[in-house]
């Protein structure tokens, strides 16, 4: 009785282990349907060039077009300041007066070399004068008049420009000494900015020098005025490449008609450069590998597909430009079922 139960185990467990057998070959032969015969369904369009504005970006702080530290050319005493920080001024609109004495003593000794000139400039026309005596109160004569209008200039200080004062550093009554009291290490009675238009100053990386060119369009846009974009121009481009930052300087004037800009704001800046050609493609066809920040595309190659790597410039709304020369014009570009592709995945096209 005991022989038969084993018999009856062995056979049990024989029939168990073909069972087990049969279910790994049907496993086995599953995966390696997955791995050689599967195929993937995907939607391909060609890659087209496109002809696109590239434009440099870069952040700067805005500053004035002009800032000047106005202060007469000597020490003197300040008689009046006839404005304050935030007027307006207008090119010519007196300022500052200085103390007179210097200048009035300057006139009477013109007046009397006047006199003398013209006396001896009468003498000399008729004879009566040598050139040597001639020469010699004219001499005094443009002295004493240069000497004036130098004075005068600098008695009644004119704004040399259309702006904004900006600072004020003295009182009436007190003594101008000409030692530098302003944070920019310079002397002054006034500071006066014109702030329309705005400049700001971008550092350019060396690899554009030749393609940037002054009249270039530019837009500027600011925190303060997020839905406002300012209009601008490359006004000047500096000669010299800075070694240590590999770099050079462009200044870009910037409309501020409504003096909505100040200086001393950050902004960015966008530079727009020819125009020219470049692959784009549906953003959502470039992906990146995890945990780097390589990004790249699958293509069909011949009903296979390929992973290539590329680089990313710029975006636009849903588009995006990719360089590789991997991709000419024409590839067809997986833009469909590639999240779940490997490099030389079988693919099914169904457009």
């Amino acid at each position: 009785m005991k022989t038969i139960q084993y018999i009856g185990i062995a056979l049990f467990a024989l029939t168990l282990t073909s069972c087990a057998n049969k279910e790994k070959q049907t496993a086995d032969n599953a995966a390696s349907l997955t791995n050689e015969e599967r195929t993937y369904p995907v939607k391909v369009t060609r890659v087209e060039q496109e002809i696109i504005n590239r434009p440099l970006e870069y952040t700067a702080n805005l500053v004035a077009f002009k800032e000047i530290y106005y202060a007469p050319a000597a020490p003197g005493r300040i008689d009046k300041i006839l404005v304050d920080v935030d007027d307006r001024i207008q090119k010519g609109q007196l300022l500052v007066e200085m103390d007179k004495t210097q200048l009035n003593q300057a006139k009477t000794q013109f007046e009397s070399a006047k006199t003398n000139f013209i006396r001896i400039d009468t003498l000399y026309r008729l004879g009566s004068a040598s050139e040597q005596q001639h020469e010699q109160l004219k001499t005094q004569y443009d002295l004493a008049k240069m000497n004036v209008e130098y004075l005068t200039e600098n008695t009644r200080l004119l704004s040399p420009i259309q702006g904004l004062v900006t600072g004020k550093y003295f009182e009436n009554g007190e003594l101008y000494s000409g030692a530098p009291n302003t944070i920019a290490g310079k002397a002054a009675i006034l500071t006066i900015m014109q702030i329309n238009p705005m400049k700001a100053m971008v550092s350019v990386s060396q690899s554009y020098f030749n393609q940037i060119q002054k009249g270039m369009d530019a837009e500027i846009t600011t925190n303060i005025h997020p839905d406002k974009v300012f209009s601008g121009k490359v006004h000047k481009i500096h000669p010299t490449i800075d070694a240590a930052t590999r770099s050079f300087k462009v200044e870009v004037l910037i409309d501020n008609p409504k003096e909505e800009l100040r200086p001393g704001m950050f902004a960015a800046i966008s530079i727009n450069l020819e125009k020219t050609k470049a692959l784009t493609v549906p953003s959502i066809t470039v992906l990146k590998q995890e945990g780097t920040n390589n990004r790249y595309v699958f293509v069909n190659n011949n009903g296979v597909a390929k992973k290539i790597r590329v680089e990313v410039g710029k975006r636009f709304d849903d588009k995006i430009e990719i360089i590789s020369d991997k991709i000419p014009v024409g590839t067809q570009l997986i833009v469909e079922g590639q999240a779940n592709l490997m490099d030389g995945s079988k693919l099914n096209v169904l457009n």
